[in-house]
């Protein structure tokens, strides 16, 4: 097991003449001329996906398939409208037995509820991507489903870590991380801890000094670790998260767009083996630290 940290407070700095501005809040997946850049919002939903079928176990092609569904009927967007009474990720339809509308709105249960479906078409992972697209979709037009798949298996490499630290955001953070808020939702997309489970365990570590920061550190299975770093990177601005540390790299918010750092460890002295949390407390060897 390897062990996940996120950073739950932000360092202000004092300067009072800023030359530039900070770029509005974005995503990028990849780096160079293959890079992709998406809106928090669509980070936020393909790593969503992408942490679904980890819970259960799916392999990269239900995911590479449903990020082709999700991106002809949506662009990767959580719509509140749609083709009659078609709503959200998928713009699946309550009247078609998808469930209630108010339930599809959420990105979890949709995509449970597409890969429910994705399941029980036989031999789906052999299947062209559109075609398994649309035996779950019944859509008008199944073959629009093809388009997508170059960009849908590009982000199936990146979000689900078989290409690591490749997916990056940033915004400017504002205020105290919601630690809770964001354990909550990640539990919900993930699945409850457990020995067995993606996330094995969560413990928030505090510093003993009033409003030094505070840090989420979660204990997550290898194969899955950099799906988890990725879904909490998407979901940083939501939460107000600041910096993620995993497998020796570092997100930070604010920097986001230069991508993940090596990172050099605390005070960029100490062996990022070993980090320091808020408390004082050292991380077990293969650890990650949030600053």
């Amino acid at each position: 097991m390897l062990v996940l940290v996120v950073a739950g407070y932000v360092i202000y700095h004092g300067f009072r003449n800023v030359t530039a501005a900070p770029p509005p809040p974005g995503c990028q997946v990849g780096a160079g001329e293959q890079a992709l850049t998406l809106d928090t919002d669509q980070a936020a939903i393909a790593a969503t996906i992408a942490g679904v079928a980890a819970r259960h176990g799916l392999p990269r092609q239900a995911v590479t398939i449903a990020y082709a569904a999700a991106l002809q009927e949506s662009k990767l967007h959580n719509l509140d409208y749609g083709d009659r009474d078609s709503v959200g990720v998928f713009q699946q339809r309550p009247s078609q037995g998808w469930g209630p509308a108010a339930q599809l709105k959420d990105p979890v249960y949709a995509t449970t509820r597409f890969f429910d479906a994705l399941t029980q078409v036989h031999g789906y992972i052999g299947m062209p991507i559109y075609q398994a697209a649309q035996d779950v979709q019944h859509s008008a037009d199944g073959a629009a489903y093809q388009q997508w798949a170059g960009i849908a298996g590009q982000l199936t490499g990146y979000f689900t870590g078989q290409s690591p630290h490749g997916v990056s955001c940033w915004y400017t953070p504002a205020g105290k991380a919601d630690l809770t808020g964001a354990m909550r939702r990640l539990t919900q997309t993930f699945g409850s801890p457990g020995r067995d489970a993606v996330v094995s365990s969560i413990t928030l570590d505090r510093s003993a000094q009033k409003d030094a920061g505070s840090a989420a550190v979660l204990h997550v299975r290898r194969d899955a670790g950099w799906t988890v770093a990725n879904w909490l990177v998407a979901h940083a601005q939501a939460y107000d998260l600041s910096e993620v540390r995993y497998a020796g790299y570092l997100w930070n918010a604010a920097t986001g767009s230069t991508g993940w750092q090596r990172d050099p460890g605390p005070s960029g002295s100490s062996s990022p083996a070993s980090p320091t949390l808020p408390s004082g407390k050292t991380v077990p060897p293969g650890g990650i630290v949030a600053g």
